[in-house]
């Protein structure tokens, strides 16, 4: 059974779902990849899993938190889980290019490969797939888009004027 919630974030609304094991997707509205609300889902906004995640996403975006604890149950390919746990290592205020994340998660001079599966991931922020970046530094490729991949890379960094113009 899957549950869901609506989160007006300050960035956008945001669909958030989860299982019996935990959050399995956080989708900013609009954004590539995001899920049709099937009819056996059940929204349900006083859901523990989507009320833990609400209030930290919160926090995160209003600067008052750096890491994540709700439980996660993403769903994927072996190789797509394998760069999402990857990505979950990346720490607040860093960032590592998709090749150091193909290294990472075993696939050396799978960059591609590893890009693709990033933005496939289902659970947006929490997992910091905003913190991939091309090899070059450039700011490539966000399921959210490249605006929002700004934004939060500026309010990990602290700088409240890239966030003023965005």
């Amino acid at each position: 059974m899957h549950y869901y919630d609506f989160y007006a974030s300050p960035r956008g609304q945001m669909l958030l779902v989860a299982d019996g094991e935990g959050l399995c997707g956080v989708y900013f509205d609009g954004q590539k990849y995001l899920p049709q609300v099937a009819p056996d889902w059940r929204r349900d906004a006083r859901h523990a899993t989507l009320r833990q995640a609400q209030r930290e996403l919160a926090e995160y975006l209003g600067g008052e938190r750096r890491r994540f604890e709700t439980a996660l149950a993403p769903q994927g390919t072996a190789f797509q889980l394998s760069v999402w746990k990857e990505i979950s290592g990346v720490g607040f205020g860093q960032t590592i290019t998709y090749a150091q994340l193909a290294r990472r998660a075993g696939c050396a001079g799978s960059a591609r490969a590893a890009g693709a599966a990033t933005g496939r991931n289902p659970i947006g922020i929490i997992v910091p797939c905003h913190r991939i970046v091309g090899s070059n530094g450039s700011l490539t490729g966000y399921a959210g888009g490249l605006d929002r991949k700004r934004t939060l890379l500026a309010l990990e960094a602290g700088i409240p004027e890239l966030l003023a113009a965005v």
